[in-house]
């Protein structure tokens, strides 16, 4: 029934921070109630003969360092079949704050590589990459919000480039809620401009699905 990348019985494994989090760990366990949950719902309600088992492993506050100490546990020994990463707006603030935990955009690409060859040396299995967002025109709403807005591209670079040297699936957040900035305020989507409101994460949610649908 339809075209879908994701197998019958299959495991999609979602692994990235808080806006892959979204309270899985709470009272919204275990998918949370982002873009995860929406994910599996929208896909239950297209593809009803498939069985799909869905995990979140999204983690309030992780960088790509903490994914890399966590890896094992997290993704490796869970053994996901379909794999997709969601990271990089907390790298770039931690590089703005400063410190040894900060991750400029150079520690970013080099982390995160390394990250994807060994999934593909270990599982070898399809991934999604979706980078890094800001839900802004401007930055007027956080002090540093016009850095962030600077820098950023050089995250979603480095996300699209391994993208195409790994052959992944991508999603690209940014460029979908800059366009919708054009139409509507930006607290349509968000609170604050990391954290996405029930509207931003269908947003994501529906260029997943987009995206997994597609012939790629």
């Amino acid at each position: 029934m339809g075209n879908f990348w994701i197998e019958d019985g299959e495991t999609m494994l979602f692994i990235g921070d808080s806006i892959t989090d979204c309270g899985r760990g709470d009272a919204n366990a275990p998918l949370g109630d982002g873009y995860v949950c929406m994910v599996a719902e929208l896909a239950t309600a297209q593809f009803p003969d498939r069985e799909i088992r869905y995990l979140n492993k999204g983690i309030g506050g992780n960088t790509i360092l903490d994914l890399r100490e966590r890896w094992v546990e997290d993704v490796l020994e869970e053994g996901p079949d379909r794999l997709a990463i969601k990271i990089g707006i907390n790298d770039l603030n931690q590089h703005l704050v400063g410190g040894e935990r900060a991750v400029s955009p150079e520690r970013f690409a080099q982390t995160y590589e390394a990250l994807l060859e060994h999934t593909g040396r270990e599982l070898g299995c399809p991934v999604l990459l979706i980078t890094p967002f800001y839900i802004s025109v401007d930055g007027a709403e956080n002090p540093n919000g016009a850095q962030v807005l600077e820098l950023l591209p050089r995250y979603i670079e480095t996300v699209e480039g391994m993208s195409a040297r790994h052959g992944t699936r991508l999603v690209r957040p940014h460029d979908l809620f800059q366009r919708q900035l054009q139409y509507r305020e930006a607290a349509t989507f968000c609170p604050e401009p990391v954290h996405p409101n029930h509207a931003g994460h269908m947003v994501i949610a529906d260029a997943v699905m987009t995206e997994l649908t597609s012939q790629g």
